[in-house]
């Protein structure tokens, strides 16, 4: 199979150089300066074992491949926002011997959340979800940094929305040997919802840039808390804390890389310090707000999360530039002055919780 990386950044670039690296065949697709780095220069890879750069072919679209071949894999890892616009690029491109690759070719999404693929399979027939558990840093255009040693990460895949089948076994096998744990799973959005509560804080090191502080610690386990409830009243399942660490236990460490940052902060964080204008806020505090409305639980830190999320891409603001304890204060006011129900209809009843 071939491998068509679309959105070779932090997460598409490990993955990408490490099918590269056990003898894949790998399309990297970028944009902007990102495609510029890549044709000029290749992909340096820095991982544990050193760095390596790896001259691979690099697009910026299907156009500059003609028609896809019938054995080609899409792997979709852009940011969720950036999805819809990757999905309408390659959703209609020509596949050899007849129809598109949204009829005839699978796509993987390794992404955060849970929007994604519902987007997908709006116009792909073989959706696929992993839950990427991979910490990767974008240190610069062409450069992509994995501290994950022995394994690179662990990335559980499934057929979306549920079930498994020969393609899902087959892509977890070329990931297996390519120094990631690759499960094959039939309840893959199980272990996304569990990682979605795990990002919700994302926001909160994005805008405060600490996790680790007892307020900031406080005030991520108060937001945690939100999504569980929201969680349980849309009868949503997802992997508990223990069935994680279990999942994870002595697989994965991190490891100082020469020149190079361990981990340059979360996914959320990068996108600021890049100042790419935009953050997958929407997509993870946004989907529990987007829940718990439908299901009438009030989510006031999330939703504020989100709006500060928001706000800090659109102005461009440095990455964990307001105090935590400013933060807190903000949630503690948003907690206070939050509906005690979010249910629509006028009841003021929230909806019953199950599970």
């Amino acid at each position: 199979m071939r491998y068509l990386i679309i959105g070779a950044g932090a997460v598409g670039g490990a993955v990408g150089g490490r099918l590269a690296e056990s003898g894949h065949d790998v399309v990297l697709v970028a944009r902007g300066a990102q495609y510029e780095a890549l044709r000029e220069r290749g992909l340096r890879l820095v991982t544990p074992e050193g760095p390596r750069t790896h001259h691979l072919p690099t697009v910026d679209g299907p156009g500059a491949l003609g028609e896809l071949r019938a054995d080609d894999v899409l792997v979709l890892a852009v940011k969720t926002q950036d999805s819809v616009a990757a999905l309408e690029a390659w959703s209609p491109a020509p596949v050899a011997g007849g129809g598109t690759a949204a009829e005839r070719l699978p796509l993987v999404c390794a992404q955060n959340g849970v929007e994604s693929q519902r987007l997908a399979l709006r116009r792909f027939r073989r959706v696929y979800g992993v839950c990427v558990w991979l910490p990767a840093t974008f240190v610069e255009p062409g450069v992509v940094s994995a501290a994950g040693a022995p394994l690179t990460g662990i990335l559980h895949l499934g057929r979306f929305p549920h079930g498994t089948d020969d393609t899902a076994r087959a892509v977890a096998a070329d990931l297996t040997a390519s120094r990631f744990e690759a499960p094959v799973v039939a309840d893959v959005t199980r272990w996304q919802y569990a990682k979605l509560l795990a990002n919700l804080a994302n926001a909160v090191e994005a805008v405060s840039g600490v996790t680790d502080t007892e307020e900031a610690a406080a005030l991520t386990a108060r937001v945690r808390a939100e999504g569980e409830a929201v969680l349980a009243a849309a009868g949503i399942p997802y992997v508990s804390v223990e069935e994680q660490k279990e999942a994870r236990a002595g697989k994965m460490r991190l490891v100082p890389l020469d020149g190079t940052p361990v981990r340059g902060g979360g996914s959320s964080w990068q996108s600021l310090d890049r100042g790419t204008g935009t953050i997958e806020a929407d997509y993870l505090n946004g989907e529990i707000a987007l829940l718990g409305r439908l299901h009438g639980v009030p989510t006031p830190l999330n939703d504020l999360l989100q709006r500060l999320a928001g706000d800090f891409a659109r102005a461009r603001r440095a990455a964990g530039s307001m105090p935590v304890s400013e933060l807190v204060r903000l949630a503690a006011a948003a907690a206070v002055h939050a509906p005690a129900s979010a249910a629509t209809g006028g009841s003021g009843d929230a909806a019953p919780r199950v599970g």
